[in-house]
């Protein structure tokens, strides 16, 4: 099943074009953009505590937004700064958090998930590292068995082999590499200069500690790509065999990241030559035997994504598609993003906000949003597509306790349109997505999202493709 469907996806140029409009990318519905500053940090407290009546495990996001230098593509909450007091007096803010959100969840809530992002995670050296995770244990009952999932996001040039080792002995077992292109002259664009032996290096380090899973990212339309250069890229990513690739599509805004400003406008590929690399980025990983799993993630068919999406266990949340789908998520840190219950909460992206409010003897909740029935059950539908690439009527009516057909109604005849282009099939039975609408999951799940009118077209959406 797996190689087949990794193969199931047909590029259509004219169609890509269509409906290539902007659009979220539903790690979470509703959407970031619909949390409210209303949502308090009394809210999250009566959640939380309430949340302790299931038997549902917990998954911990840590937010470190340090790096030392700027990479000029980038658009994530980060500190570019050298100033480890700087440092020092954010991580004792973070460990103020950890005391105040573990009193809210019962210690019998094993921790299955966690994962580290920024930022640069790896810019904390191994006396941090290892000082933050023995607290989050202490604060925390760690799942410490193989079926955990303790991920973190690595800028292959803070890390060396004593520090892989590191890494393995505080309970990680995936790795996410940061490398975005392997080309020099996309690299020294972009400010983010590695070189591919260093990479292969860390892959080996990694494997020799048995990590069980090792990501790459990679992105298009940076500048100076074309087919042939990024074609070279896959060859070098593909000869250390990743477990996972996510190739993400480059969104210049340079009107709201200051750092993009540093990239020549000039330089960057134009959109066919973005669809061409796209193009024949999938047909290289497809040949490849990497099993399409949908938006910008491939994984070798025997990763537990692709294992997830075969036993129904696979989500979406604001790392991308995951593991792991019955868990509460913890958010920690700056900007950290939570889901607990029927609610999500954002903890306020200002780092000057977050540690006043945690001096103050505060949560640094920000805004959120209490999600409602219509919501949940918009939720589900946009799930079963972009992780499953199919909704079957019958299941979903005995789940939800509605007919899909009645209730959904304008929704499916807004999707007649999709159906006569080929990127769906629509029956009486269930919707599929084509191999035509692979790649276009993204303008099928808007569908079903009722509060896209407020936000559509103001450029606070990236492209679809």
């Amino acid at each position: 099943m797996s190689k087949a469907k990794s193969q199931e996806i047909c590029f259509d140029p004219e169609l890509v074009k269509r409906y290539d409009g902007r659009g979220p990318r539903y790690t979470s519905y509703p959407t970031a953009l619909q949390f409210e500053d209303a949502f308090t940090a009394a809210d999250y407290r009566r959640i939380a505590e309430a949340s302790n009546d299931s038997d549902r495990p917990l998954s911990l996001y840590v937010h470190i937004p340090f790096c030392k230098t700027l990479c000029y593509y980038c658009a994530c909450n980060k500190i570019v700064t050298r100033n480890a007091e700087r440092v020092q007096k954010y991580m004792r803010h973070l460990g103020q958090e950890i005391d105040m959100q573990s009193a809210l969840f019962d210690r019998n809530r094993k921790i299955e998930q966690l994962h580290f992002g920024g930022g640069t995670p790896t810019y904390l050296n191994e006396t941090e590292l290892r000082a933050l995770m023995a607290h989050l244990r202490t604060a925390f009952n760690f799942d410490e068995s193989d079926a955990r999932e303790f991920s973190i996001e690595v800028d292959p040039r803070t890390v060396n082999t004593q520090m892989m080792g590191v890494l393995a002995e505080l309970g990680f077992n995936r790795l996410s590499l940061g490398i975005q292109d392997f080309d020099e002259n996309v690299q020294r664009a972009v400010n983010r200069v590695q070189s591919a032996d260093d990479v292969d290096g860390l892959v080996w380090d990694a494997r020799d500690n048995r990590f069980k899973s090792i990501s790459f990212d990679l992105i298009y339309g940076l500048p100076h790509q074309s087919v042939a250069t990024f074609d070279k890229t896959l060859d070098i990513a593909l000869e250390m065999r990743p477990d996972r690739l996510a190739i993400y599509n480059y969104a210049h805004l340079p009107a709201r990241f200051k750092g993009q400003r540093m990239i020549n406008d000039a330089d960057i590929p134009d959109p066919q030559t973005k669809l061409e690399i796209l193009h024949h980025t999938i047909d290289k990983l497809a040949n490849s035997e990497y099993v399409y799993i949908g938006m910008d993630h491939f994984a070798l068919p025997g990763d537990d994504l692709v294992k997830a999406q075969e036993n129904g266990t696979l989500q979406r949340n604001f790392q991308g598609y995951s593991t792991h789908g019955g868990c509460d998520l913890i958010g920690l840190g700056v900007s950290a993003i939570g889901s607990i219950g029927n609610a999500f909460m954002q903890n306020t992206p200002s780092t000057i906000e977050y540690e006043t409010l945690l001096h103050e003897g505060n949560l640094p909740i920000k805004r959120g949003l209490e999600v409602d029935d219509d919501d949940l059950l918009r939720a589900d539908v946009i799930k079963q597509l972009m992780c499953y690439d199919r909704l079957n009527f019958a299941t979903f009516n005995a789940n939800n306790g509605i007919e899909f057909r009645d209730y959904f109604d304008d929704e499916l005849a807004r999707l007649e349109p999709l159906a006569e282009d080929g990127l769906i099939a629509l029956d009486e039975n269930a919707i599929t997505i084509t191999p035509k609408g692979r790649l276009l999951l993204r303008s099928i799940a808007m569908i079903f999202d009722r509060h896209l009118s407020r936000a559509e077209n103001d450029g606070r959406f990236s492209k679809a493709i």
